[in-house]
């Protein structure tokens, strides 16, 4: 291939790249990267190529080209080359070049192989299952995945489960005056076995209904009020949204994640033990 049919690809590959045909672009910057991988541009095409098959969601190409990009970046110095190949590399299960990313990228995690288990805070991942929206909150387990601490409204989706998010922040959200990124997700990493249930409960005491979904937090189980929802949509990736989750007293409606005889077993045992008598009735799997 001559240069400057190179030089004409490339143009054709950034006319596909803005207009978003992410498989076009792929094709045109491959084949002159077939003939030219280690050019003075060629970093760049190789990142380009690699980010098209990110968006196409063809995580063996993009983690075979992202290893390629990644091998012509700077270590050390936050170059996103390493963040998608992190993120390729986690969704392949390759540990070994998912830490090898992390670390090029000037994140440092603990000693290990495998699979990477180092929790790092709380994050807010917005859900996405055939075009419905849902931000919930996730717990980190690596850069780039979380499990899910809410019980999730959308169908299908479940407390528990573990989501591999996008690096970049698409919108925002305010809770008590502090704001975080939403991320968007990317993939359903690992699915959860605790189904989703909803229960009516009333107490006298906001103190009552809080030891309930404490008493399911401590179990490993999912509890809150049906009515925190976390529908974030076009607000959140429009600017910011402004989210209160209060647990108050009265009849409320609860979204439980647990075995139903588990959650049978719990809600006796806090109906029991609350000071005015709490009560609950009508449990019942949804979703």
């Amino acid at each position: 291939m001559k240069k400057s049919e190179a030089k004409r690809l490339i143009k054709q590959a950034y006319e596909a790249w803005d207009a978003e045909e992410w498989q076009a672009a792929a094709e045109f910057f491959e084949r002159v990267l077939a003939h030219f991988p280690d050019e003075e541009p060629s970093a760049v095409w190789w990142y380009d190529a690699a980010l098209a098959h990110k968006f196409l969601r063809d995580w063996p190409k993009a983690y075979e080209l992202g290893r390629e990009a990644a091998a012509r970046a700077p270590r050390g110095e936050g170059d996103p080359a390493y963040w998608n190949l992190g993120i390729a590399a986690t969704i392949q299960r390759e540990w070994a070049v998912a830490r090898d990313a992390w670390a090029g990228f000037g994140i440092e995690l603990p000693d290990g192989e495998g699979e990477i288990e180092a929790p790092g805070g709380h994050a807010c991942v917005r859900l996405d299952t055939d075009g419905e929206q849902e931000v919930v909150w996730v717990e980190r387990l690596c850069p780039t995945r979380g499990r899910v601490l809410n019980v999730p409204i959308t169908g299908g989706r479940r407390y528990g489960e573990i989501v591999v998010h996008d690096g970049a922040p698409n919108g925002e959200r305010i809770v008590d005056g502090t704001t975080f990124p939403v991320f968007d997700e990317l993939l359903l990493f690992a699915a959860s076995e605790l189904p989703t249930l909803e229960v009516t409960v009333a107490a006298g005491e906001r103190s009552d209904l809080e030891a309930l979904v404490a008493l399911f937090t401590e179990h490993g189980y999912g509890a809150e009020p049906a009515s925190s929802v976390r529908m974030l949509c076009a607000c959140c990736s429009e600017g910011t949204h402004e989210q209160h989750r209060t647990v108050e007293a009265g009849a409320q409606l609860l979204s439980l994640a647990a075995p139903p005889e588990e959650a049978r077993r719990l809600l006796e045992r806090w109906s029991a033990g609350t000071a005015i008598g709490g009560s609950w009735s009508g449990l019942e799997a949804v979703g």
